[in-house]
């Protein structure tokens, strides 16, 4: 067994597992998995830059996972960065930061590259099973991207798309620096207007009416979830390969766009670094799901993150 460490840095959170991980198999046995809000992207998609207090929060995180990973004694790092990064001018500053702080110089990697990672994390365990009949459909829907994969064994096409709930959030229900409370109808109609035209986009790429299962991932999906469960608190184990069925998502994304903060706050199994950006998640998820017909979504907590660490197994290799 390989101890290897993944690091996931999105444009709304920031994540890390430490694994073993068998080299032949590929079989990852975690030893550490968490993850923390920082909202890198904040105010990216307006300014096309990363902001000096956002860039802070990333790197008290990075400070925080040097020591854990130390600690563990892993023997690899890979750390990925992914849409906000992408997007902004002065990413050399990012990525002087990291590398400083952890030793690696984070991989600003493409869409593409993103998508290959999550689906390969979300079907690992799902590949050869009855129940769920192929292609899947995997859809990680983050911060600042969303990305489509359809694929059997391998993937067989994958788009990404600048649907992300932070992005959502901060195009149509932010003015003058406040999240609408509950938003009003124009804004979630030109909001949704924004989804559908990037499916558009990524039907151009990828056949997502082939889909047979939709494997969902990430903070959206997983939350929507946890308030379909009615979970007390945020609970994993309940989450992975939960489903979830179409009315139950179209009833939650409803909820979430008409309640008020204090409402979303107040779910117990919500995160505060979610409770302004989970309604544009859930329209994205509920969009998706009315597009290619599906009648339930599978939620995956294997995402992103397990597809890095898979990739360091590899190199072992």
């Amino acid at each position: 067994m390989t101890r290897v460490a993944a690091v996931d840095c999105g444009t709304n959170s920031i994540r890390l597992l430490v694994a073993d991980a068998d080299p032949d198999t590929g079989e990852l046995v975690d030893l550490d998995r968490r993850m923390t809000i920082v909202r890198l992207g904040q105010g990216v998609d307006r300014t096309g830059r990363l902001a000096p207090e956002a860039l802070q929060r990333t790197f008290a995180a990075c400070r925080e996972y040097a020591g854990i990973i130390k600690e563990h004694g892993a023997e690899r790092l890979r750390f990925v960065a992914t849409s906000a990064s992408r997007d902004a001018e002065n990413r050399d500053e990012f990525v002087r930061g990291v590398l400083d702080i952890l030793g690696v110089e984070p991989e600003v990697i493409t869409g593409d590259q993103e998508a290959e990672f999550s689906f390969t994390g979300a079907t690992k365990e799902l590949t050869g099973s009855d129940h769920l009949p192929k292609p899947y459909l995997v859809v990680d829907i983050g911060g600042g991207s969303t990305e489509f994969v359809v694929g059997d064994d391998h993937v067989r096409a994958a788009r990404s798309v600048d649907i992300g709930c932070v992005r959502m959030t901060e195009r149509h229900l932010v003015r003058d620096g406040v999240v609408s409370d509950p938003p009003a109808g124009e804004r979630i109609a030109a909001m949704r207007a924004d989804i559908e035209a990037a499916l558009d986009l990524a039907e151009q790429t990828v056949p997502l009416r082939e889909t047979r299962t939709l494997v969902g991932l990430a903070g959206s999906v997983t939350t929507v979830s946890a308030i379909a469960q009615e979970l007390p608190a945020y609970d994993s184990q309940a989450i992975h390969h939960s489903r979830v069925s179409y009315d139950r998502v179209r009833e939650i994304t409803e909820w979430l766009l008409r309640s008020t903060h204090a409402e979303r706050a107040a779910v117990p199994s919500m995160h505060p670094g979610r409770v302004d950006v989970i309604g544009a998640g859930a329209l994205v998820l509920l969009s998706i799901m009315e597009r290619i017909g599906a009648r339930e979504v599978v939620v995956s907590e294997h995402d992103i993150l397990d597809g890095i660490a898979h990739s360091c197994a590899a190199e072992v290799r």
